[in-house]
């Protein structure tokens, strides 16, 4: 019977709908698969098993009433730490924020409204600004394929629960490559839904019962398989996408390969390869794939992106920090001038201190470049291109400005490296579907992202579920 667990939650939900299992005893498993998988992996750090237990016995009575169930009935699931949840306040790292009284964000009343058991969070960064996901509070939370390593973050645990078959569905969010790093680093998938698509309203950050919609910020699922994120998608968005509708037929697709641009990191000659595996096997499907240059201005981009996130961002930075990088702005522009790039410290302590005016020239340009980006989208069905330019890499608890990527040829990356392939979906507000593409020699997952045009959210996921089912997705890592 555990082997349910190691479903996807659309077949969950057709066990629970023929009464093979309850949903209390599938809530049973999942608690018990946590506990043996809890020292090794750290990736559900609080739970409330008492109410969890008390809803799905209420969810087992609905359906043996033959009552309503709704579209999750009975379904036992976590989410990530960053969003409130009664009786599990989002503490997105730092324990004085789990010191109060919340109710459940949007996002998580409508799972739980849809029949979902909610019965743990998952772990982050402290308020999620980091692609590890570790902190004080909760400690380090470790890769399923590899425990030396980080499954990502900020919705890292998310991904390494879902990885190990601790959960079926996982709510998380994505500013800066958030849902979709860890689910490259893991080999699970996950959207990052159009901007505005799904609200934000009850995750921290920003401050708790922040009414503000934060710009580039999305909030999405993560899930094994793509009709679980069409699915959860639906229910979150509390909006016309449908669930049931059909994948996409490969041989109409067409797709534009990007993997090489003279403005970002180069990838690890293992990535690229499982990319390049990935596209010929589209093609064999009866795809049509065409290498692409830069679908974007990235020279342009990139800076524009990190001015508009650094404008966020920099409201959840303490004001020593803030008061120092506004020091530092005079030697961050002299240091421009001088060919630092925008993934310098430069171009991020004049990022995090950006006057309202310099915000205003950034949203300017975004929207430029959005409009240049469109037309791409009436040749291409979506753009297939990497996540990162490293598989997971081992844990590193030194400061930032300390870190870096190792590539399998021996380079070395700066660490905010990570923000470059995820910046053109993120900065333009275009959908992005990550999906398992393969693993390297070593056995560490690699993952990509299907980018489409915005609000043609349902097009990277039906071709997302295409792929799943024509040529390959989620594999569970060795136990």
């Amino acid at each position: 019977m555990s082997d349910l667990l190691d479903l996807d939650a659309t077949a969950q939900l057709a066990a629970l709908a023929s009464k093979k299992v309850s949903s209390v005893e599938l809530l049973k498993m999942a608690l018990a698969r946590h506990a043996e998988t809890h020292a090794r992996l750290n990736a559900v750090v609080t739970a409330e098993p008492e109410r969890a237990l008390e809803r799905a016995r209420a969810m087992d009575d609905a359906r043996m009433r033959s009552d309503p169930t709704g579209p999750l009935g009975g379904l036992p699931m976590t989410v990530k730490d960053t969003f409130d949840v009664v009786g599990m306040p989002a503490s997105s790292g730092l324990a004085h924020l789990r010191r109060r009284q919340a109710e459940d964000a949007v996002a998580v009343a409508h799972a739980r409204h849809a029949g979902a058991v909610i019965w743990g969070k998952t772990n982050v960064p402290v308020m999620a600004a980091d692609w590890q996901s570790a902190n004080q509070l909760y400690g380090v939370t470790n890769n399923p394929w590899d425990q030396t390593r980080t499954p990502g973050g900020s919705s890292g645990g998310a991904a390494a629960a879902l990885a190990a078959g601790v959960t079926a569905l996982e709510i998380g969010s994505d500013i800066g490559g958030s849902l979709r790093v860890p689910a490259g680093f893991c080999g699970v998938f996950s959207h990052k839904p159009s901007w505005g698509m799904v609200t934000q309203r009850g995750h921290v950050p920003p401050h708790p019962g922040s009414y503000a919609e934060r710009d580039l910020n999305v909030v999405g699922p993560m899930a094994r398989s793509a009709r679980d994120l069409r699915m959860l998608l639906s229910i979150l968005e509390a909006g016309p996408l449908a669930p049931k509708a059909p994948p996409a037929d490969l041989s109409e697709a067409r797709i534009g390969l990007w993997l090489e641009d003279p403005n970002l990191p180069v990838i690890d000659p293992e990535v690229r390869t499982v990319l390049e595996t990935l596209a010929k096997a589209l093609e064999a499907a009866g795809a049509t794939v065409e290498l692409v240059a830069s679908p974007v201005d990235t020279q342009t981009l990139l800076p524009t992106y990190l001015t508009l996130l650094g404008a966020v961002l920099s409201e959840d930075m303490p004001d020593k920090a803030l008061r120092a990088m506004e020091r530092a702005r005079p030697l961050a522009r002299w240091s421009l001038a001088r060919g630092a790039g925008p993934l310098s410290w430069a171009h991020s302590s004049l990022a995090y201190t950006a006057r309202h005016r310099e915000w205003l020239a950034a949203d300017a340009v975004r929207a430029r470049l959005r409009h240049n980006i469109a037309p791409l989208f009436d040749r291409y069905t979506a753009i297939l291109a990497p996540i990162t330019p490293v598989p997971a890499f081992p844990h590193d608890a030194r400061a930032f400005v300390r870190r870096r990527l190792k590539t399998s040829d021996g380079r070395a990356l700066p660490y905010n490296s990570i923000l470059a392939w995820i910046a053109t979906a993120t900065a333009l507000h275009l959908p992005a579907t990550a999906i398992p593409a393969g693993r390297t020699p070593g056995g560490l997952p690699v993952g990509a992202q299907l980018i489409g045009p915005r609000g043609g959210d349902g097009r990277t996921l039906s071709l997302a579920q295409a792929i799943d089912e024509l040529i390959g997705g989620f594999v569970a890592p060795p136990r």
